[in-house]
């Protein structure tokens, strides 16, 4: 598979961790199971590179890196460094062979979809694990901002974030390649994540759902307070549920996203139904159980262009960071040690 750097999702497992990123790699796993994924493709950590070898980008970034010492406790320099760094790389056009290449996959997706210009998330995808440090785009129509906004997931490797990440671990590379995982947008009525153990607690017959309406960044975000549904695990029944303060929303516009106010009727009222929450219950179940019984952390999305129990697709899957359980003798410990601080 070396010579290839783009690949259906289809044509991926766990084992193209380290040539597509964890979380393309995921999803191809995911899809050879059957899980419900939406469909798309993988550019690998390769393209990144031929992207750099091709457009000469890669001498100029490794000039402006030479100049990074003393970055790492500036915030001034370290912003315009990145901003130095991330023009670099996006003003660089995409290299005409690479384009076609990028473009027939598209094109496949919009002739399958029976959709011009159909509408498709670019998410960043690396080899580790890292929330929140590389940017994603949704939303992105057309062939023009499909290539634009793939190179702006590759210049994200250098946003402040990553690029302070970078300098604190002994200093950035002018190679430093993410994967680009292309999925059709889902027409997301209700959006979310879910965890097959507490992580708050680490209880592992619990699953925690949490959900808002729109798309699943305010709830990934935790800029908006999610409904949460509270699931045992063996029986898939709901426990408990609590209503969030879900006072926001985030909503495809005609290109790209908007976060909106949402109405009361709305933020009044459960996003996901029972049955809802426990069909997502079932498939993290099994994805938990695939993937060596390992807590999952997942997004999802509720498409309402379909029917249910089919409208309730997966986005990612990733192990779960869950806080490591006490057990009987720390948890009497901590209360004894409590009682004397607080007497």
């Amino acid at each position: 598979m070396q010579e290839k750097w783009v690949f259906w999702l289809d044509e991926l497992g766990q084992e193209h961790n380290e040539l597509v990123g964890r979380k393309s790699a995921n999803l191809g796993e995911m899809t050879k199971i059957g899980a419900p994924v939406p469909p798309g493709f993988a550019l690998s950590m390769a393209a990144y590179e031929r992207f750099l070898d091709e457009t000469g980008a890669l001498g100029e970034l490794r000039r402006c890196l030479e100049h990074s010492g003393g970055a790492a406790t500036d915030f001034g320099r370290l912003s315009e460094m990145s901003d130095n760094l991330r023009q670099i790389l996006e003003s660089r056009p995409m290299p005409q062979e690479m384009g076609a290449v990028i473009l027939s996959y598209y094109r496949r997706m919009c002739e399958t979809a029976g959709i011009a210009d159909v509408a498709v998330a670019t998410r960043s995808a690396g080899a580790q694990s890292r929330p929140g440090q590389y940017e994603s785009y949704l939303n992105v129509r057309g062939e023009t901002d499909l290539l634009e906004k793939i190179k702006r997931v590759w210049s994200s490797s250098f946003n402040v974030r990553s690029l302070s990440a970078s300098l604190r671990d002994g200093g950035p590379s002018a190679r430093n390649p993410i994967s680009v995982c292309v999925l059709k947008m889902v027409n997301a009525r209700v959006a979310g994540i879910a965890f097959t153990a507490d992580p708050n607690t680490g209880d592992p017959s619990r699953i925690i759902v949490e959900a808002n309406w729109g798309l699943g960044e305010s709830v990934v975000s935790g800029e908006s307070t999610p409904d949460r549904f509270v699931l045992e695990k063996e029986g898939l029944v709901v426990h408990e549920k609590v209503l969030g303060a879900k006072a926001k929303v985030v909503s495809c516009s005609a290109m790209g996203t908007h976060e909106e106010d949402l109405s009361p009727e709305k933020a009044a009222a459960f996003c996901l139904t029972d049955e809802e929450a426990i069909e997502i219950g079932r498939l993290a179940k099994i994805l938990e159980a695939h993937f060596d019984n390992t807590p999952q952390d997942l997004e999802w999305a509720i498409d309402d262009d379909l029917e249910a129990p089919e409208n309730i697709v997966l986005l990612q899957a990733r192990p779960a960071k869950i806080v490591k359980r006490k057990d009987a003798a720390d948890m009497i410990l901590d209360h004894m040690l409590s009682s004397l601080y607080h007497r």
